[in-house]
């Protein structure tokens, strides 16, 4: 019988509820992939189950590229104060950085996801240097949680999971 990925066997139900609906999804639109990384970026130093927790709050705060883009200081000050994210200034001020570069690559590209089929398929370490010169507060951990959690590096699901193997990722077993 096909067991689950170890981090959704968790007794805590926001691991399996993430695992089961999307992490490995490919996502919506250039808003999900944005919320993504910003679910990333806010688990820097910190327990997933922690974010995982915060995630709708989180999801809810950083909604859109376009509203993120044009946060101002007093936006900032409101996001501080929120308990239901991550109130790590470095972390508020890079997702509002990187809402601004990504309408950059929405302009020059489309979308922020033909940006990501352009480059698509790289290596882990390509991924990583692409998005450490594109964006804030991206380094090899959170670059590898993103890349897999939206199916463009291997690693999101263990062989065997059920839910795994119902996905469509866009990796080649070749680039893990």
């Amino acid at each position: 019988m096909a067991s689950y990925c170890s981090f959704a066997r968790k007794s805590n139900g926001v691991h399996r509820e993430h695992h089961d609906t999307e992490h490995g999804f490919e996502p919506k639109d250039d808003n999900d992939l944005f919320r993504r990384l910003i679910l990333e970026i806010s688990q820097a130093g910190l327990s997933f189950e922690t974010i995982l927790k915060k995630k709708k709050t989180i999801y809810k705060a950083f909604s859109t590229v376009d509203i993120v883009s044009s946060f101002d200081d007093k936006d900032i000050k409101k996001l501080m104060q929120n308990p239901g994210i991550i109130r790590n200034k470095l972390k508020i001020l890079s997702a509002i950085h990187n809402a601004k570069k990504i309408k950059e690559i929405q302009k020059e590209h489309g979308s922020f996801g033909k940006w990501l089929d352009k480059h698509h398929p790289l290596k882990k370490d390509e991924w990583v240097k692409l998005f450490k010169n594109t964006f804030k507060f991206t380094g090899g951990e959170i670059v590898n949680e993103f890349m897999m959690s939206i199916g463009y590096l291997a690693g999101a699901h263990d062989e065997d999971c059920p839910v795994g193997k119902k996905l469509n990722p866009k990796y080649e077993k070749k680039n893990i």
